[in-house]
Parts: structure tokens; sequence; C-alpha cells
């Protein structure tokens, strides 16, 4: 069985000075010429939530398994990888070309806490998908009191 790296970070919330590149990105693509060669990429992301999970999801096609990795805090979580270029046969002419190669990354905030025990991840079909456990929210503990 092959399993996806998952690392837990300390706090993901410091590479939100990479959000503000994602929208540099945002803005790079009124130009293509201005689109910067490492991140030449976003795939599409869907992230939803159930009673008791935050469950992500990621369309990733194309991407080796050993070429992802998946890094979270409690806060938020980080995908990256590759998309590596088919190889180039000689005299090979291309007529249409859309489909978008090399390195991406998406840094998602996460509605709740997570449990870090409770978290899984799976590629099938080009499809990647996350699944963190909730963390209990914060029950109160109620102490009797007793007569002297």
């Amino acid at each position: 069985m092959e399993y996806i790296k998952i690392r837990f970070g300390k706090n993901l919330e410091e590479m939100h000075s990479r959000l503000q590149r994602s929208i540099d990105d945002m803005f790079r693509r009124v130009n293509p010429m201005l689109i910067m060669p490492e991140q030449t990429w976003r795939p599409q992301i869907d992230i939803y939530e159930t009673p008791d999970e935050i469950i992500i999801i990621g369309e990733i096609s194309g991407v080796q398994k050993e070429d992802l990795e998946v890094e979270l805090d409690q806060g938020a979580v980080r995908i990256s990888g590759r998309r590596r270029e088919i190889p180039h046969v000689p005299g090979m002419r291309y007529h249409l070309a859309e489909i978008a190669y090399g390195s991406f990354e998406r840094i998602l905030l996460l509605p709740v806490p997570i449990n870090p025990e409770g978290v899984t991840a799976s590629y099938t079909n080009g499809l990647l998908k996350i699944t963190m456990a909730k963390r209990p929210r914060d029950q109160v503990h109620r102490v009797p009191i007793e007569d002297e």
C-alpha cells in the first residue's frame, strides 16, 4: 500500500504571505506572459463539511502520488505538487496546448479546528481526497458544589 505524505506543520497561517502570491497570480492571468514559471497552474478544489468531518477534494489528474504533499495544522491545509510534462518527441508539433504543467500550491483555511489523529488522504482517478475529523468542541464540565 502506498501512502500520500501528510505533514503536520507548526503554524500554516504564517504561509498567508503565499496567499498574496495567489492574488498576484490572479492578476498575472490577465497577461499570461507574466505567469511565474515555478507555479504554473492551480487545481480546482472543493471543501465541504459534515457534522463530523471536513472533506477536501482536489482535481489533480496527471500528478504522480510521489509528487504530492499535504501539510496541515489546526487552521489551514497546504496542498502542493508537480505535474510533469510529457516527454517531447523529435519533430513533435503542438496543434493545441491547454494542459498546464509544473508546480502548484494551494493553501486553504479550515472553517473549524481539526483532530490531527483523524486525517486521511487518498488519490484515485486524478482526485485527491483529504478527510479530516473535526476536533470536538470544548465541552463544559460542570463541577458539583457540595455542602460542607
